[in-house]
Parts: C-alpha cells; structure tokens; sequence
C-alpha cells in the first residue's frame, strides 16, 4: 500500500463526447436504415387507418384546439398535403423517417451518456425492435411526433446535467411546449422531470432563473390550447374522463407491466429492467439517476391511471441507453465482440420476425394466422369485440365499403330527396372515411356526433331525408329505434368487410324520412366525446 486513495471512477457525463463518428455510427445508420425500408415497404399496407382518416378531416378544419388533440401534428399534416397529397405513401412517408430517427436518437442519447461502441450499437438495437413502434412509425399521428419531442427533451436535458448549462432550459422549454402543442403528454414528462429534479442533487437546476424562463416558455406556447378549452368548456377534460369510463379496457399493474414487455419486444426486457437499475443505483450513471425516478414516477401514474401500454413508449430511451452502457461494462474477455455482435442480430433478427404484429409487411389473411399462433388475435386495448385481427389492423378496413354503401343508399333517392339530405353516421371513422372517399362517389360531407365532428355541427337540415346508419346489427331493431324519430325508415344496404371490426361489419344503413323533432336540440344530447 502506498497510501495513495484510488481515484474514483470519472462519471460518464464527465466525459462523454459529443458525437462520435466512427464504426458504431455506420452499424446504427444501417439498423436504422433498415427500420426505414422496412416502413416504405408496408407504407400502403392494407387501407387507411380510422385515426388517419380522422386527421385528415381535422387538417382540412385548422383550429387552436380539437376535443381530443391540440394543432400542431394537423398543422404539420396539412402542410403535407398540401405538398406531396394525401395518399397513404404521403402521409406516411414521414412517420417511416421518424423512425429511424428515433433509433438514431435512441444512439445519441447513449453516447451523449458515455456509452461506447457497443452499449451505442446495443440500445439502437433495442430501439429498433420495439414492437409497438412498429406501427405508431407506420401511421400519421401525433404519436410519432410525440416520441420525437420526448426524444429531444432527453437530449436536451443530458446536455444541461452534463454541461451544466442552465441556459439550455430556454430551448428546453421552447421544444417542451412545441410538444405540448402537438400531444399533451408531455406534461407527464415533466411531471417526472420535477420528480426526478427533487430526488437527486440535480435539484440546484430549480435554483436557476433559466429554467423557470424556460418552464413559462413552454406554458406561453401551449396556451392556445389552454384557451381553446377554456372558452369551449374543457371538452378534453371530458374526452379524457369519457375515454377512461367507457372506451379504454380497464388494466391491472400486472397487465401493465406485461403490456411494457410485449410492446417493447420481450427480448428487450434485459435492457430496460438493467436500464432503470444501474439509473438508479450505478455509481457509473449517479449523473444520470433523474432519469431513473424520472422513468419510475410516469410508470406508477400510468399504472395508477390504467393507461394504455404506448403511453410509456416515449420514455423507453434513456432505459435503452443505460442498458446498453451497463451491458457493454459487464460482457468482457476475449470473446466479448463475438456475443456482442451475437446478441445485436438476435435482438434485430427477433424484432424482424416480430414486426408483422404490428407492420402490415404480410397479406392479411397471414397476418391474421400469424397473430392467431402468437395468442394477440382479435388483441384491443378498448372495450370493444374483436375479431380475428388486432384492433390496430382491423380498423384499416372497412371504410371504402361504407362509402359504397352510402353510395348506394344515395342511388335510391331522388333529385328533390337529395336536395336535403345528411349523411349521419356514428363515430369519426365512418365520418372521416365519407368525407375522405365521399366527394369522388358525389356524395356530401357526413353529419356525426363523436369528437370534434360534434363541434362542426349541427347540419342545415330541414328533417326531410337522411342517410343513417343504425345502432344495431339486427335490421329490424335499428329501424325500430329510428322510427321513434322518423315517420318514414326504410333499410337500405348493408356494410360488409370480414376484417373490418365487428361492430362496424355488418351494420345497416337506412333511408329516414320526416324527423319528428327539432334536431338541433337533439344535437346537444347526442355529443360523445372518448
């Protein structure tokens, strides 16, 4: 012993530098490069999606605010359109760049965390893999911009601990509250960010004046949507109340957590269990533990919440990250590149063979045995009968046929019948889907209670003749229920898609004559939001 105290480990914040353009870089280009192909080869898979055509009716009604969105993915969507069209190659086109982004972000992150070559290689791996991402890569949403205004967030937030650089907290807070305009999940972020700030020592970040200018920053940029709720009553309050009631399937925590591990690839549960401990308890990540209790406090709200398993997605990254960091530290020896090398195309290969859950890359009638042999047939996170298709697919299909069906009921009628006639229908995919294909069939807008259709209503409609499809699959039950508002209901056609969602396929569509009230009153009762 020569008295000497061993210097301790430098923390990798310490360190890291900030990019690294070296082999690790050409492997995570070429995952995320594959990410990417993948998506331009399914990017027509199957039809629209109902949210999609939801969207797209929403982009052609710009507002401040939307029941259950605030602007900014619709403000992106109708740019667009305005430039590339609105077939599913040009509103898909970006969400596929999105991701393989975010895998290179994901890469970022762990080399901005002191990551080397491997653990870079190893959570961009894990990223990739991602199951569920699959498809919110695969769809135009807010969700796929939300993953990326997380993302930035992260990396933002490592540049201020690591460089303790307080002014960073303005463009923290100008990006915070850009994602709050796109999908108010991000003040779930910083709910964990004040968790994480009070549990550990990076609480002197409260101290500064930059992050408040930043945190009021981010309120001034979402409060177009504050106000848009505001002076309509708070419909999202109520969208989101309504959702957790009666759409969403209610969700144990152990439901919860399995949920994390097949959205997330269970392969890629090595990673974010051992990401979230060495967050926590590393000395090699003390740097880094805000993103641990960070990570820990939005879980338990979500399970508390019953949220459904995508919300979490986001936070994914910085797990990936610290995973893949202590995984490199901890595979050593003279083999350690060859099980390295071993476990990346294991996760990437898996992640592949995963992928048609949730990427439509197969036919649909492999897809549906596909789905069946893992046990996810019919899977729905909504209180909702299912058939042999996850939710997610089987509400790509459908819409075309109900716009022939309408087509077909508007045939039947004559010139002074169609003079003034609504089209109504019962959700905003129905809506969406009549107002998307309609115009190209002659038919007009469709007239719908559910989201923000409500706020665009009630119609100019004088009660002579509408459209309607009923409640029930049962056709005399439908025109039972409709002729306690109508004098006159006569069925018309029938909807018809096996792969469509079962309470969708097989619907009727009646032709309805002389409404017996006043119907802007019955517009009032009528409103669902969820």
């Amino acid at each position: 012993m020569n008295g000497k105290h061993p210097s301790p480990s430098p923390d990798p914040l310490d360190r890291a530098p900030v990019s690294r353009l070296q082999s690790e870089w050409i492997i995570v280009g070429t995952i995320a490069l594959l990410h990417f192909i993948l998506h331009l080869a399914a990017i027509k898979g199957f039809g629209y999606f109902r949210d999609e055509l939801y969207y797209l009716a929403c982009s052609d009604r710009l507002g401040l605010g939307y029941v259950d969105q605030p602007a900014l993915s619709l403000v992106f969507l109708r740019g667009i359109r305005s430039i590339l069209g609105s077939s599913r190659f040009a509103i898909r086109l970006l969400p596929a760049i999105a991701g393989a982004l975010w895998i290179l972000g994901t890469g970022a992150i762990t080399s901005l965390m002191g990551g080397r070559k491997w653990a870079v290689v190893l959570s961009s791996a894990a990223a990739f893999a991602t199951t569920g991402n699959f498809f919110i890569f695969h769809t135009y949403s807010m969700n796929f911009w939300d993953l990326l205004f997380w993302q930035a967030c992260f990396i933002l937030l490592i540049l201020i601990i690591r460089n303790q650089n307080p002014k960073l907290w303005i463009t923290f807070g100008i990006v915070a509250g850009l994602g709050l305009e796109n999908k108010i999940s991000i003040l779930f972020l910083l709910f964990g960010l004040g968790i994480g700030l009070l549990a550990t020592r990076e609480r002197r970040q409260l101290k500064s004046l930059y992050f408040w200018a930043g945190m009021v920053l981010a309120v001034l940029l979402f409060l177009p949507y504050i106000l848009w709720n505001a002076k309509h009553d708070w419909p999202t309050l109520e969208f989101m109340a309504n959702a957790r009631m009666v759409k969403n399937a209610p969700v144990t925590p152990l439901e919860f957590f399995f949920g994390q591990v097949l959205y997330n690839h269970p392969l890629t549960l090595i990673f974010w269990t051992v990401g979230l401990g060495a967050l926590l308890l590393s000395k090699r990540l003390k740097t880094c533990r805000p993103f641990g209790w960070l990570f820990l406090s939005i879980y338990f709200l979500f399970t508390i919440q019953e949220a459904k398993d995508y919300y979490l997605a986001a936070a994914y990254p910085v797990l990936f990250a610290a995973g893949g960091i202590q995984w490199d530290a901890w595979i050593k020896g003279k083999i350690s590149r060859q099980v390295k090398v071993a476990l990346v195309g294991l996760i990437v290969v898996t992640g592949l063979l995963l992928c048609p859950l949730t990427l439509p890359v197969l036919s649909v009638e492999t897809t549906a045995r596909f789905a069946e042999r893992l046990g996810v047939a019919g899977q729905t996170s909504e209180r909702h009968e299912t058939g042999s298709l996850p939710q997610h697919f089987a509400d790509m299909f459908g819409w075309e046929e109900w716009v022939k069906v309408f087509t077909a009921a508007w045939d039947q009628l004559d010139a002074a019948d169609r003079s003034d006639c609504i089209l109504f229908v019962r959700n905003y995919g129905e809506a969406g889907a009549i107002d998307f294909f309609g115009p190209a069939y002659g038919l007009p807008g469709a007239s719908c209670t559910h989201n923000q259709y409500w706020f665009w209503g009630p119609p100019n409609w004088n009660g002579s003749t509408a459209l309607i499809v009923g409640e029930r699959h049962d056709i005399e039950g439908s025109r039972e229920d409709l002729l306690t508002h109508f004098e006159s209901v006569d069925y018309a056609a029938t909807m018809r898609n096996e792969w469509a969602m079962p309470y969708e396929n097989g619907r009727h569509v009646f032709i309805c004559r002389r409404y017996r009230h006043d119907f802007s009153s019955l517009w009032e009762g009528e409103k669902h939001f969820n």
